[in-house]
């Protein structure tokens, strides 16, 4: 029996090292309701957004030039903003050449009924030598509902 208590009590404690899930922070006056509609809008355009960076070098023209990565912002830029935040998070989590392997989105909430918040999670190996893991990025991107569809706005949260 103490055996027992023991394990489960190590498996709680390293639960608690293991630290909680990213979360989006709630805003004060708490999360809007949404039509359902625009919810399922935002989903099919966030996963579609987000499907479209998974496997793409960061520091590439290519990249840069996707005029379907554009077509998710409001204005070139707004997706020049964008990206080059992102780029710089990317390098700064040392993501092997600027590329992320697997991209997921963990969550997404709505400040108001015309403006999302989405947690993602970028996962990529490690580019620094000698450390052959895997490396990860988890950030919070605004969504804005114009002129009847949902835009990536771009800027620190």
């Amino acid at each position: 029996m103490k055996r027992l208590v023991l394990a489960i009590g190590l498996l709680l404690w390293l639960a608690g090292c293991a630290g909680a899930p990213a979360r989006i922070p709630a805003p004060e006056t708490g999360m809007a309701a949404v039509e359902p509609a625009r919810a399922l809008a935002l989903r099919h355009r966030v996963e579609g957004f987000y499907l479209r960076l998974a496997h793409r070098r960061f520091n590439t023209l290519e990249t840069y030039n996707d005029y379907i990565m554009r077509d998710h912002f409001q204005s070139l830029d707004l997706f020049f903003d964008y990206y080059a935040d992102l780029v710089e998070d990317l390098l700064d989590a040392e993501f092997e050449k600027c590329r992320p392997t697997a991209i997921e989105v963990l969550e997404f909430g709505f400040e108001a009924e015309d403006r999302a918040l989405v947690l993602v999670r970028f996962v990529g190996e490690d580019g620094r030598p000698l450390r052959p893991d895997e490396t990860e990025l988890v950030r919070t991107d605004r969504w804005e509902w114009a002129d009847g569809a949902w835009w990536v706005r771009p800027g620190r949260l």
